[in-house]
């Protein structure tokens, strides 16, 4: 420390400026990726983080700050941003089909409404270029007819205008240059995208290098009017203003792909709204809550009462509390899967030690149970370790005093100090409930969030909390619906929130600030 505090002058002013500048060139090169992504948000931060550093580093008056600057940057970019980007992506239909731009949108539904001529009609394509533009010499595979077109329209040439190879194939005509197979190769990614307008309408699109189909515009986009119509069926769609051009006369008539469209309170009203949603949220959340609490419960009254038998002078008591501890010791998930295989209906120990066939992970209940016996193995030491530090801090005066006035040893367990524990125990208590609310290992781990009646179209298992549910909303099945698991999200953190900032009241722990 003294090295460091006398580590000053222009030595430390050519270190400040030369980490300073590797931290912005770092910065800088992160910006201009995130720009060529797109990824507008991201660079706004990346610019925020960028200016932010070179004003507290090299400003005279920003002294504390210069040691708070790294901390505050971590708790902003993987705390406040997360938090923000899940509350706006809250307020949008974000989910499959509607996960695009709105003009991305407009541009692959015209190119979906493309249709072949009832003929079929084929070219084989010559690809070159006129007046400096691409074109294409096209001959109709069937008539034989055949065409030069650029991107602009396209011509019929007559006998005498073209060449054909020995394969019946027009390959030269005037003002065209056909390219080398080394500029072909090249132009691969601009094949699909060229059109050439055969003036009715239609067009002649590139399949490959050297062949072209005659394709039409099913849709036609008024900008004007923000309106797609389907030339072939008669049919206008509109901006429903939820992400979808819906039909003018059938409303659930909708056309996909949709756009990330903000719908302010949309998630929110279609999780209690809709049956099909409200159903299996309720349901997940009484579990989740009964889960939380039955679980602390039962592994405070386990720990506490083995932190009461060990409490007393006993043979062998440090082997005894350094096996209580084991589990406490292994890496959680590992555990997890340990029980996963010993109640396995086929192979696991269980079914094995009773002979029994007993199928624990496909029953509601008996997942249920399995849930809580294997949380309480992983989480009972815990509540002994801290159970047996309160217990030690509780005055033995009291207990003596009681038993001078005669109270008896469940009165003193019951009056004395099982309040006193709670009381010193109520904000870990409540962050234990905090954890499991959102325990996803275990419950991913081991079931899955299964049981789940697929067969009746259920997405929610029996098992599932609201963490695996927000999962499996988002990213667990064909239709992810990003947008409301960010809006489950956004319930859990108030819950998660509220339960948290009670916590730190009862603890008195800001009484201070």
């Amino acid at each position: 420390m003294n090295r460091l505090a006398g580590f000053t002058g222009l030595p430390a002013q050519i270190f400040k400026i030369s980490f300073v500048a590797i931290v912005d060139a770092v910065l800088i090169s992160m910006f201009f990726a995130s720009t060529h992504k797109h990824a507008t948000p991201l660079a706004a931060v990346i610019a925020a983080v960028l200016i932010a550093t070179n004003f507290v580093y090299f400003a005279k008056f920003t002294l504390p700050f210069k040691f708070l600057f790294p901390g505050l940057v971590l708790l902003v970019v993987f705390v406040v941003v997360p938090i923000l980007y899940t509350v706006s992506m809250s307020a949008f239909n974000y989910k499959t089909g509607n996960e695009i731009s709105k003009g991305q949108a407009i541009t692959q539904l015209l190119q979906t409404g493309l249709a072949p001529d009832a003929a079929n009609t084929t070219y084989d394509m010559i690809l070159g270029k006129k007046d400096g533009n691409y074109a294409a010499l096209l001959t109709d595979q069937v008539t034989h007819d055949v065409f030069i077109g650029t991107e602009k329209g396209t011509t019929k040439l007559v006998a005498g205008q073209f060449k054909m190879n020995t394969y019946g194939i027009a390959d030269t005509a005037p003002g065209f240059h056909a390219l080398t197979p080394e500029e072909t190769a090249g132009a691969d990614s601009l094949i699909s995208t060229l059109k050439f307008p055969l003036g009715d309408g239609s067009f002649a699109a590139p399949q490959s290098a050297d062949v072209a189909v005659r394709l039409t515009q099913s849709f036609v986009y008024d900008k004007a009017t923000d309106t797609l119509k389907n030339v072939s069926l008669g049919k206008t769609y509109k901006d429903n203003h939820d992400g979808n051009y819906a039909n003018i006369a059938d409303k659930t008539d909708k056309l996909l792909p949709g756009w990330r469209a903000f719908n302010n309170f949309g998630n929110y009203i279609h999780l209690f709204s809709d049956s099909t949603v409200r159903g299996p949220f309720i349901g997940v959340f009484i579990w989740t809550v009964s889960f939380a609490f039955i679980t602390v419960v039962m592994m405070f009254g386990v720990g506490f009462l083995l932190a009461l038998a060990l409490d007393k002078k006993l043979a062998l008591r440090r082997f005894y509390r350094s096996i209580l501890i084991l589990p406490y010791a292994i890496p959680s998930f590992m555990s997890i899967l340990i029980w996963n295989g010993l109640f396995n209906r086929q192979f696991g120990a269980i079914n094995g030690l009773f002979h029994t066939n007993i199928d624990w992970f496909n029953s509601p209940w008996l997942a249920k149970g399995v849930i809580l016996l294997v949380n309480l193995w992983l989480g009972f030491p815990y509540f002994y370790l801290i159970s047996t530090g309160a217990l030690q801090a509780i005055p033995a005066e009291l207990e003596e005093a009681a038993s001078i006035d005669g109270a008896k040893p469940r009165q003193i367990l019951r009056l004395i100090k099982l309040p006193l524990m709670l009381q010193i125990l109520s904000p870990l208590l409540i962050s234990s409930f905090a954890f499991n609310f959102n325990n996803f290992n275990l419950i991913y781990l081991l079931t899955g969030g299964g049981p789940t009646d697929v067969l009746h179209g259920k997405t929610a298992g029996a098992t599932d909390i609201l963490i695996t549910y927000t999962y499996k909303t988002a990213f667990g099945s064909n239709e992810q619906n990003l947008g409301l698991a960010c809006a489950i999200s956004m319930i859990m953190f108030f819950i998660v929130g509220s339960l948290s900032i009670w916590s730190l009241r009862r603890s008195k722990v800001l009484d201070g600030f």
